[in-house]
């Protein structure tokens, strides 16, 4: 049996790919959810307080016919019509989904078809919430470094407002449905700085049912029962079928795990903060952002935010704010980024990425 010690372990996150970040579309659906439409649904709640709270001015909802597959779809078209890659340049499909078409089959399959994509392409869902964006980067890193892939293609979709029951405005308040669509490829320039890794992971399912969708699936299939409603001590509605959310408890896992993971990686580059340009954190809400940033003391100039006109998008939040970046100018050669995404699970990840 072959045996691997904690140390050779940790070793292996040491390790970066010689791949890069191409670039990056955005999709959002058309209809907004303001604070002045929530305050008017929960009157104890103005629109300022929201707002003061959350950092959320506004955020974007699915139609009722639109699935995060359609999302996705819209957001890899965009990239294609920016001219940063054609669907024949695809040798993989990631989707990071927790909102899948169907149970079965797999929907980045599905994808690959309208999309248009190479039936010589790869696919495969994920299904990864808050952290999944760095998860799958590690994934689609680890095709090229193993020479399986040349361009990945990694979607991240989700629509949490299917889940999310109208009277709880725990989660109401924060959640968006969004799609990021990012290329990453392999670098044949042996004079290029970019790299992306290493990787650092953490996984706590003892947690898993601090942010949970608890029935729908075949631990609790849908039945009359799970579709009972109550409320909890704070006047907040759902039932076992809608999005659950122990903000005490992921604000506490997230202060302890996320300064942690930011030492991790700090240790496993030999760097100092200073030397990252941009710490790009999962976008959760104002509120979480100001005390992790000040746990680890970085300036707000370091910590990039592109949240308020979207939302809690799950997976593409770090994406979001990648592509805002790269808008921007900030995503120039050379700069060095650090990646933290951390929510439900719980799962975390970080990743260093050098443009």
């Amino acid at each position: 049996m072959l045996m691997t010690s904690p140390s050779e372990a940790k070793a292996r996150g040491t390790r970066s790919v010689t791949a890069k970040i191409g670039g990056i579309a955005t999709h959002v659906p058309s209809t907004v959810l303001s604070n002045d439409e929530l305050a008017a649904h929960f009157p104890e709640w103005p629109a300022s307080k929201i707002l003061e709270k959350t950092g959320i001015a506004e955020r974007r909802i699915a139609a009722p016919d639109e699935t995060a597959a359609d999302l996705a779809f819209e957001a890899a078209q965009r990239l294609f019509a920016a001219g940063v890659c054609a669907p024949a340049d695809i040798d993989f499909l990631i989707l990071c989904t927790q909102a899948p078409d169907y149970i079965l089959p797999t929907t980045a399959c599905v994808l690959q078809h309208r999309l248009g994509l190479s039936t010589d392409a790869g696919a495969l869902d994920v299904n990864l919430g808050c952290s999944g964006f760095v998860y799958c980067l590690s994934l689609a890193s680890g095709l090229i470094a193993a020479g399986a892939a040349t361009n990945v293609l990694l979607l991240t979709a989700d629509t949490y407002s299917k889940y999310i029951h109208p009277n709880d405005k725990s989660v109401r308040t924060l959640f968006g449905d969004g799609a990021c669509a990012t290329l990453i490829s392999a670098v044949d320039d042996e004079t290029s700085t970019s790299r992306i890794g290493p990787f650092i992971f953490g996984t706590d399912g003892r947690g898993a049912k601090d942010l949970i969708v608890e029935a729908g699936a075949f631990r609790m299939p849908r039945s009359p029962a799970s579709a009972e409603e109550g409320d909890d001590l704070f006047g907040n509605t759902r039932s076992p079928e809608n999005l659950y959310m122990n903000g005490a408890n992921v604000m506490s896992f997230t202060l302890r795990e996320v300064p942690r993971t930011f030492t991790r990686m700090l240790a496993a580059t030999g760097l100092a903060a200073t030397d990252y340009d941009h710490v790009v954190l999962h976008q959760a809400n104002r509120f979480m952002l100001n005390a992790l940033q000040k746990k680890l003391g970085l300036p707000d100039a370091q910590v990039p935010r592109a949240f308020a006109d979207v939302g809690n998008t799950v997976s593409s939040t770090i994406p979001y704010v990648l592509a805002d970046l790269q808008k921007r100018g900030q995503m120039a050669p050379g700069a060095r980024i650090m990646l933290i995404g951390f929510g439900v699970g719980l799962s975390w990840a970080a990743a260093t990425l050098v443009c």
